[in-house]
């Protein structure tokens, strides 16, 4: 009895796990048609159905990484493609998992990590060509991102430098004016009852100025009187 009982369980057993991968093998199709449709919200509902039929699935795991990415849910993406890279033993799964991987960091402007990444997938696949030509682009960018950095830190080195300067003329300005105000300042102090040039110039115009207009009334005096003279003699 115990052994009929035995094997039942082994039957019920198997015909669980059956039922189960006949499952996960539904949900990933079901994904994959839609991830083909561009309907990867949907994909990665089926994905994450299948994983939860089999956690184990490497199919599921890498095609829900890829349905992420698609969704620019590069960390999460990233999470699924160390899964099939920690766990899986299939080769060609390691590299795409690492090429894509690499696709992840260069989509989200991280080309140091991205080209790590390219370079793993060469290591287990030196003939992928796509790789090798997204290694190249990595790099260009990263270059091109560092010349950039580069320039930005000479312009603001630059925008310092002048501001240095300019602030510079100004206290040089502002030492100039004060020395000029001090020395106004100690001359006045010193010689109080001098008046300036300018000074001494109008009072002296202003004088030679009264000297004339006397001069004037002094002229116009007598010739009025020298035209009495002759009013009176005539008379």
């Amino acid at each position: 009895m115990k052994k009929i009982l035995f094997i039942f369980s082994v039957l019920l057993a198997s015909s669980s796990i059956s039922f189960a991968q006949k499952q996960v093998r539904k949900d990933i199709r079901e994904g994959n048609k839609e991830y083909k449709q561009e309907k990867y919200t949907d994909a990665e509902i089926d994905y994450r159905r299948a994983l939860e039929a089999n956690v184990k699935s490497g199919d599921a795991t890498y095609n829900l990484g890829n349905a992420l990415y698609k969704q620019q849910k590069f960390q999460e993406s990233l999470e699924q493609y160390q899964l099939i890279i920690n766990g899986e033993t299939d080769k060609d799964k390691i590299t795409k998992a690492w090429h894509n991987t690499g696709n992840a960091f260069m989509s989200a402007g991280d080309y140091p990590k991205s080209i790590e990444a390219y370079k793993h997938a060469l290591r287990n696949n030196p003939k992928d060509d796509e790789t090798r030509y997204n290694l190249a682009l990595a790099q260009k960018l990263l270059e091109e991102q560092e010349q950039e950095e580069q320039d930005k830190d000479k312009e603001q080195d630059k925008e310092q430098n002048q501001q240095q300067q300019q602030q510079q003329q100004q206290e040089e300005q502002n030492k100039e004016q004060q020395e000029q105000q001090q020395n106004q300042q100690q001359e006045q102090q010193q010689n109080p009852n001098e008046m300036s040039k300018e000074n001494a110039d109008q009072i002296l115009n202003a004088l030679m100025q009264d000297e004339r207009n006397t001069q004037e009334r002094v002229k116009a005096e007598q010739m009025k009187r020298q035209k009495q003279r002759k009013t009176d003699k005539n008379w």
